[in-house]
Formats: structure tokens, sequence, C-alpha cells
């Protein structure tokens, strides 16, 4: 056989295997994948496998994206194609129970009608304005419905856990039971100054939409049967059977949310400053302080006694600097208001980790309920500020071991500890109140919410995430998906910075050249000709050139950072298109090379003599 034989039999060969490794691969290793992403933006959390696994019925997803429609919108069909990959991993490590479909819903079509009869957002993005939609239907066996109606991009890192929340909410169709612990008038009630009846708390009416909400006041005895999760607003004076009964839950389901306050000001019956039952918060080992918060620069305009407006530093408006973004819950929250509300620890050699969720500012300071009590003018509270403030946590997530405040009863039946505690805190009740957050209208008969605040979105954002299985809240925030050009990133700020120096020194120049100009025509001028006298067109002048020179200067910055990066991008290329594929080959040989060698020099069994 023929040197040029021999190599048209070899790639021949290699043609054949290639085709069948393809084969094999569909065939065999198809559901098998390796997540070699650093946030592993390609695999799902323990909390996800967990809500899959315990799925019992079929669940359908639709996964609806114009991919017609979006030819050219390269950002979002790349986020496109991070959801389906996502949600093929959810419909492979289902076994079956996940039933995925992909449908382009092309305009004036049939699926497009069924995009729009679940209820999915289409956005006008499109270049002969056809709606684009980009969003997840489900259903169930019961055909019962959920959906997330587009896919922000800007929520890219709660990806996972909206999708899981939605197979969850498919698979345990039944609304979860919240047991209200509260003294507050929920239900609306008739003012006792005014003699008006007030309407029901708008977060108790939107709880109402969402949940099977059961009122159970303070003195009550018990909670309702089968209670997912109990929330507990401005509860005072607690019953000791209900005390029990909420400690035995938690330590049970581990789950509770918390509004807190030392210093009720929004009373109706009688004076202001009732503080909440702390005592089971003590009892676990958390400390709501029961001095009030006071933030000079996070405090809120009000009408003063006077008539004029001031600005009182304890009526707070937390704005998104001190709230944190990385949890579900406080997401995408621009301004929480709060009033008089105190702040949370821990109780030293505590076991459990406190993570805040929402912070003062650096300025703060804390004071007495008693001078708070006695101080009814906000100039007076900006008397007692002292200069150097502190942070103080207005909100927080606790976990870990929980130890029961009843872990000594004599009873066996008692649930002494809870090792995966999940405890939302909000030292705060004043917000729940509409005032506060939100303004209600009447519009031709039909309530109409105009919120001017995210007090609203905290209840629902807590209760939420809560009361799902303990699998759905552990599942993590994702890495996000698109990477930074770090290097190029660099080069710029650098290239921005030089930027800068040149502009300064433009504008002290000009500075510089308009006060000789002022100079100038402060002294006495031609009346007959009125011109221009030599010494202001030179200066006029000398500034043109000044300023030609500098635009020239800051041309050439640019140009400067466009090499660089474009220099960049060239080494990038030639290493992807060139250097890589050489330094395999060359790999590649070298091993060949040793293969054969080896080969050479093994002995064959004919030629041991």
């Amino acid at each position: 056989m023929n040197k040029l034989t021999s190599t048209f039999v070899t790639l021949l060969v290699l043609f054949v295997l290639f085709i069948a490794s393809i084969l094999l691969n569909d065939s065999l290793l198809s559901n098998m994948r390796i997540d070699l992403t650093e946030n592993k933006v390609y695999s799902l959390s323990e909390g996800s496998s967990k809500v899959i696994s315990e799925i019992e019925e079929p669940i359908n997803l639709y996964f609806f994206f114009s991919d017609t429609a979006t030819k050219g919108m390269v950002g979002l069909r790349n986020y496109a194609d991070q959801v389906q990959s996502l949600l093929e991993t959810y419909s492979a490590e289902s076994q079956g129970k996940i039933r995925l479909h992909i449908i382009d819903p092309k305009p004036f079509s049939e699926d497009e009608d069924r995009a729009a009869a679940f209820g999915l957002t289409g956005a006008q993005l499109g270049m002969m304005g056809d709606a684009i939609y980009f969003g997840l239907a489900g259903t169930n066996s019961l055909d019962d419905q959920k959906v997330i109606g587009f896919f922000d991009p800007q929520q890219e890192q709660f990806l996972e856990y909206e999708i899981s929340k939605l197979v969850y909410q498919l698979a345990e169709p039944r609304l979860p039971v919240v047991a209200l612990v509260t003294d507050l008038p929920v239900d609306g009630m008739q003012n006792p100054m005014t003699g008006r009846f007030e309407p029901p708390l708008t977060f108790y009416t939107q709880l109402q939409q969402l949940y099977d909400v059961t009122v159970v006041s303070a003195a009550s005895e018990s909670l309702p049967e089968n209670t997912d999760l109990v929330l507990m607003a401005h509860a005072t004076n607690i019953n000791e059977s209900l005390r029990f009964a909420i400690d035995q839950h938690v330590m049970s389901q581990g789950k509770l949310v918390v509004f807190a306050d030392p210093y009720y000001e929004s009373s109706t019956m009688g004076m202001p400053g009732e503080a909440s039952d702390l005592s089971l918060l003590n009892d676990w080992g958390i400390v709501i302080n029961e001095k009030i918060v006071l933030d000079p620069q996070l405090g809120l305009d009000i009408r003063g006694p006077q008539g004029g407006v001031i600005r009182h530093p304890g009526i707070l408006g937390v704005s998104a600097e001190q709230i944190d973004s990385s949890d579900i819950v406080t997401a995408n929250m621009d301004t929480i208001n709060v009033a008089s509300a105190g702040h949370i620890s821990l109780k030293e050699n505590s076991e459990l980790n406190l993570i805040p969720l929402m912070q003062t500012s650096s300025f703060a300071n804390v004071i007495n309920n008693e001078d708070m009590m006695a101080t009814q003018n906000p100039s007076d509270l900006s008397q007692l500020i002292s200069e150097e403030g502190s942070i103080y946590t207005l909100a927080a997530r606790v976990s870990g071991t929980l130890t029961s405040a009843y872990a000594d009863s004599e009873d066996t039946s008692t649930i002494t500890a809870s090792q995966n505690a999940n405890i939302l805190l909000i030292a705060d009740a004043d917000l729940l109140l509409d005032r506060f957050w939100v303004q209600q209208s009447n519009f031709f008969g039909q309530t109409v919410y105009s919120p001017f605040a995210n007090n609203g979105d905290l209840v629902i954002n807590a209760v939420d995430n809560l009361s799902g299985s303990a699998s759905l809240i552990s599942v993590r925030s994702r890495g996000t998906f698109s990477r930074p050009f770090n290097k190029v990133e660099e080069l710029e700020v650098q290239a921005q910075s030089r930027f800068r120096e040149q502009e300064e020194r433009l504008q002290n120049q000009l500075l510089e050249t308009e006060q000789k100009l002022a100079e100038l025509q402060n002294q006495q001028i031609d009346a007959t000709s009125m011109m221009i006298s030599p010494e202001e067109q030179a200066a006029i002048d000398n500034f043109i050139e000044q300023r030609i020179q500098i635009r020239q200067a800051l041309r050439e910055v640019r140009f400067e950072l466009q090499r660089d990066i474009d220099a960049l991008g060239n080494r990038l290329k030639v290493i992807n298109i060139a250097v890589s594929p050489l330094l395999l080959t060359f790999a590649l040989l070298a091993v060949a090379r040793l293969l054969r060698r080896r080969a050479v020099a093994t002995p064959k069994a004919g030629d041991a003599q």
C-alpha cells in the first residue's frame, strides 16, 4: 500500500469515527453535561433539583420567544439562548416530568394568539412594530396556569429562582396558608378621632389576593391548621399558648416573617409609642433594640407644627443604596419608608447568621423611647443627633440553628431546635400603614392604588419567598452570564482620566482668557471706530489657537484609546484563529511522533531471536 492510499484510508477512518462519535453522543450522552462556567450558570442548584424531584404529576412548560422577529437583537437572543438552555436542563433532570415546548410566536399566527391567551407580555421592540414575546407559561394536570410574562435581562441573577418558583407552584397548586398574627386594624375600622370608617390596609388586601390569609389576634390560643407561614405584624401581649404555638411552628417549619416595632407611633387608640411583643425573639437570641433610630441623611420632609416643610430624622426614606439588591426579597426596590424604627442585632455567642437587608446611612444615631415621646418638633429631634454616627440594620434575614424558647420543657413532644431556620425581620410596623407608601383613589367605582414607595413589595416578597418549600427558599442567585471585557474597560478608564485632565486644562485656560478679555474691555475703547483693539484681537487669536491645539490633543487621546483596543482585539484574534490551532496541531504531532517511536522501539514477537 503506497503512502497516498494509506493517507486516504486514515482520513476515511477518522471521518467514520467522527460520525460515529456524534451519533453515540446524541443517543447515549445527550443528557450528560459539564458546566465549566465560573458561576455555574448552566447548572441547577440543589434547591431546584429538590423541587424537581418532588413533582408527582407531569408539568408542561411553554417557552415563547420571538426568534423570527428578533433578528439582529444580539443581546436579547444571547439571553434567550441562556434561558432555553436552562429550561432544557430542567426538562432533562426531571426525567420526563417536565415537558418543554419551544414556540416562536410569529406575528398574526395561532402561536401569537396562544401567547396572548396565556397572558404573556408582548414588548414592542421589533423593527416593524411587531410584538416580541419572551416569556414562559406552565400548566399542570389540573389545568392550573402560571406565567413569567417577560424574562427581563436585568433580573438575570434571579432567573433560576423564578423558574423554580413557577415549577413549584404548578407542582403544589394549593394556596399557602398564612397566619397573620397582628393587633393592627387590617380589616379596616372606624377611626375614634374622626368618626370615619377607614378601609382595610392595602398590604392585607394584596395578601388576600395571593394567599389563604387568616388573621390571628395576639389574644388567640392557637394557629390555624395547616399553617404554612406565620407573619407577625406588631403583635402585642401575645397569649402564652399562642406564643408556644408560634415557637413550635418555627421549630418545625423554620420560617417566620416579623414586623416588630419598638415604638409604634401610628396607634389610633391612645398615645403612640406602644411596642410590639419582643419576648419570643429575645428568647431565640435575636435583639430588636428598643431605642429609636434617627438618620438626618435619610429623613423625609414633612409638614411641621408651624405649617412649613421640615425634615424628620425619625421618618426615613431608605433608598436603594441602603437596600440589599442581591436578595430576592429586596431586589429592585428604590425606596422603603419607615417611621420610628428600631435596629436588629444578635446576642453574643449566638449560633445564628444575620444578613442585613436594609440599613441606615453612616450618620444615624439612636435615642430612647422617652425622648422620642417627649419631643414633638422634628427640629428638636435633630438636636439630639451627634456628629459621630453609625450604620444600623433595619431589616435582616436570620438563618442557622435556632433553639426553642421552650427547650427546657419537660414535655417530650416539644421540638427543641430548628437546624435550618430562616426568619425575615423588619424593625418597624408603621411601614405597613397606607400613609407611608400608597395612595388610594376611586376611579369609576373601583379602588386604584398608587404606591410611592416599595413597602407593599417588601411584604409580598417576604411572604412569597418564605411561604414556599425549604428547597425553593434555598435556590441560589445565579451568576451573570455576560462577562465584561475588563482589559477594555481598564483602557477606557485610563483614557477618560486623560480626557478629564485635558478638559480641566481647557476650562482653566478658558477662564483665564475670559478674565483677560474682561480686563481689556474695561480699558478705554476707541469710541469713533468701535474697532477691537490689537490686544483683544491677540487674546482672541491666542484662545482660538489654544482651543484648536487642545482639541487636537483630545482627538489624539481618543485615537490612542481606539488604537490600544484595536491592538488588543487583533492580538486576541491571532491567538484564537492562528496560535491556538497551531499549538494544538504541534501537540498532536508530538503525541503521534512519540507513539510512533514507541511502536518502533517495541520488538515484535518473531524478532526475539
